[in-house]
Formats: structure tokens, sequence, C-alpha cells
């Protein structure tokens, strides 16, 4: 299933682990571990974000990826179901061809 991980930083934290060189380690860490399809980064909210868009196959893969996020970076994070065009176009030509 394609989802979308969404990350804000803490602020404070951020700044230690840019300084200390963990920042980088960290997401060359959970960009390995998650092989995205995209991963883009700035700012939302204030603080340093990321979206990184990548395939799971079993979510019991998510906590030893992401614990680096919360105990390194102290973020915040969500994750969600994200369809692109085509499954968009699918899902709505399914909803036409079901009667109600």
């Amino acid at each position: 299933m394609r989802v979308m991980l969404r990350a804000h930083i803490d602020t404070t934290a951020g700044n230690e682990a840019l300084k200390s060189g963990s920042l980088q380690r960290t997401m060359e860490k959970l960009l390995k571990a998650l092989q995205p399809e995209a991963a883009y980064f700035g700012l939302s909210e204030g603080v340093r974000s990321c979206w990184i868009v990548f395939d799971m196959d079993d979510s019991a893969s998510l906590p030893p990826v992401l614990e680096g996020l919360f105990m390194e970076l102290g973020a915040e994070i969500e994750v969600a179901p994200v369809m692109d065009r085509e499954g968009l176009e699918r899902g709505l030509k399914a909803m036409a061809a079901t009667p109600g």
C-alpha cells in the first residue's frame, strides 16, 4: 500500500541533531529503510518537516523505522494511505460501477 509519512521535527532536538550530525544520519537511515517513491523536505507550521511517499507491505515495519524520528528528532509523525492519479481514477470507476 502506498502511504505518506509526514514528520514535523522538534526545533530544539533538530538544532542539536544538526550540530551533532545525527540529523543527516537519521534521515539517511530512514530513507534507506523506506526506499521512497518521493521525499520532500521543507518548512511546515514553522518547523523542519518532511513528506515521504513509500510502499508499505506490513504495518509492523513502521515502529523500528520511525523510532529514530521520535528518539533523535522529537518528531510528530503522521502516516496515511495515499494514492496517485491512476489509483484515484480506478477508485472512482469502481464507485461508479457499484449501484447505490
